[in-house]
């Protein structure tokens, strides 16, 4: 930047400011004290790249005497002729939880990568606070322009940290990382940045110094400017997800079982074990008590250290299918099982199927228990209390099942009947079976998936 300034005896002086790069190849002069001797190029680049390695960023300022009578700047007046006045360390230090955030993202298998205009001694430096670019090589913007785009997508791996880059350098960076199959998020503020952030998968502006431009550009506006945002973001995405995977675990095999007792029944010529009300009930109970809980299951232990999910995966996988027949198995084979049992030794029907309606609520209080973790095991204090909602949820349901089991109203409602404790006992057996046999399946899952790493 180059400005024009007349003091008070009306003499014209240039002054300039900008890269010490640039602003030494314009210089001819260097001042020292009251007087001005030629310049010494190499001491001053010398004095740039250790002061950007200390992590400072760098300006040079430098100035020309001009004709008093000019008014005007134009490109001729800022190519020679300067006298070199100070290099300027700026130190800008990067905040201790951008810090904090930046392993956390690379811990959950996302690549950062820091551009900046930033001398690239200062780039490194600041890379190697933050944690990214150790050891490895820096890409100029100089660089990057000698690089096609096939040989830009090769050397993207092993970088990290970008120098003296322009909104152009970026924009093609973005496209490389795109072109090799990335998803790309990118952040910037300024108007130069909106072409990068709208090519972005992602698009992140900052909403305090971003430009209007900038914000119309991105997908996502950062209130607080803090990169920590980003990753507190990242792992809410992923909580939700995985929430909603453990709704469509929930839901799906519980409705199954509850659909194949019927189909089963009937199949065989069986005496219906629930109603057409009974079923009803259940649906009732469960979905407006247990299948909310795990909306508000708070994230699991060690979800930023998983590597990101593929974008074509599907959400209801192999493995989901095989979850969701598994249980839904189980549950018929329980609630079935114990109605024929009970029938078979002389128990009345409408006691027996008060006893299937509450295996089925039973085993879906258990395998409520066993969703909050798709693949660790839940038996242990966390797994097993530590979602409040879910607790309370169960609380709920089961006074709703005394209610319906005891209740003269809803007996004479839905035909149930009260149980002695030891049906009690049958039916928690049910679903403490269903329970113990979804946690052997998660075991043999997790020793399946160590091999295949």
């Amino acid at each position: 930047m180059a400005t024009l300034h007349h003091d008070h005896a009306g003499q014209a002086m240039v002054y300039l400011k900008g890269a010490p790069e640039r602003i030494l190849d314009m210089c001819e002069a260097e001042r020292v004290g009251d007087s001005v001797r030629p310049l010494d190029p190499d001491y001053w680049r010398r004095l740039a790249t250790d002061t950007a390695a200390r992590g400072l960023r760098l300006l040079a300022i430098a100035r020309r005497a001009m004709p008093a009578e000019q008014r005007t700047l134009d490109f001729a007046d800022v190519e020679h002729g300067f006298t070199l006045l100070a290099l300027v360390g700026i130190i800008d230090p990067p905040r201790e939880e951008a810090v904090a955030a930046v392993a956390e993202c690379q811990a959950a298998g996302i690549a950062v990568k820091m551009i900046t205009g930033d001398h690239v001694d200062t780039a490194r430096a600041i890379g190697a606070m933050l944690g990214i670019g150790i050891d490895r090589p820096a890409l100029t913007g100089a660089e990057i322009e000698l690089l096609d785009d096939q040989r830009l997508r090769e050397v993207l791996p092993g970088v990290d940290v970008f120098a003296r880059a322009s909104p152009e350098h970026k924009l093609r960076l973005v496209q490389a990382l795109q072109a090799s199959g990335e998803v790309v998020a990118m952040t910037g503020d300024g108007v130069n940045d909106a072409p990068a952030l709208k090519r972005a998968d992602v698009g992140v502006a900052m909403g305090n110094k971003g430009t209007e431009a900038a914000k119309e550009a991105a997908e996502v506006v950062l209130a607080d400017d803090n990169f920590a945002t980003i990753a507190n973001a990242v792992r809410e995405g992923r909580a939700v997800y995985d929430n909603l995977k453990k709704f469509i675990l929930f839901m799906l095999p519980t409705n199954g079982g509850e659909a194949l007792i019927v189909i089963a029944a009937i199949l065989f010529q069986l005496t219906l074990p629930m109603t057409p009300a009974q079923i009803l009930w259940i649906n009732m109970v469960t979905s407006s008590t247990l299948g909310l809980a795990l909306a508000f299951d708070p994230a699991e232990r060690g979800l930023m250290q998983r590597p990101p999910r593929p974008p074509a995966e599907p959400l209801l996988s192999l493995f989901f299918v095989w979850r969701v027949l598994l249980v839904s198995l189980l549950m018929m084979a329980g609630a079935l099982g114990l109605f024929l049992w009970e029938l078979e030794h002389g128990t009345g029907l409408e006691s027996a199927r008060t006893m299937a309606v509450n295996s089925v609520v039973v085993c879906e209080m258990f395998y409520l228990l066993n969703s909050r973790h798709i693949y660790d095991s839940v038996l242990s204090r966390e797994g097993l209390f530590g979602n409040r909602q879910v607790l309370l949820a169960i609380a709920a349901c089961v006074v709703l099942q005394l209610l319906y089991t005891y209740a003269p109203p809803l007996q004479a409602l839905f035909g149930s009947v009260g149980l002695a404790p030891g049906e009690w006992a049958r039916v928690l057996l049910a679903g403490l079976g269903l329970f113990c046999v979804a946690e052997l399946e998660k075991w043999l899952c997790r020793r399946v998936r160590a091999r295949q790493a």
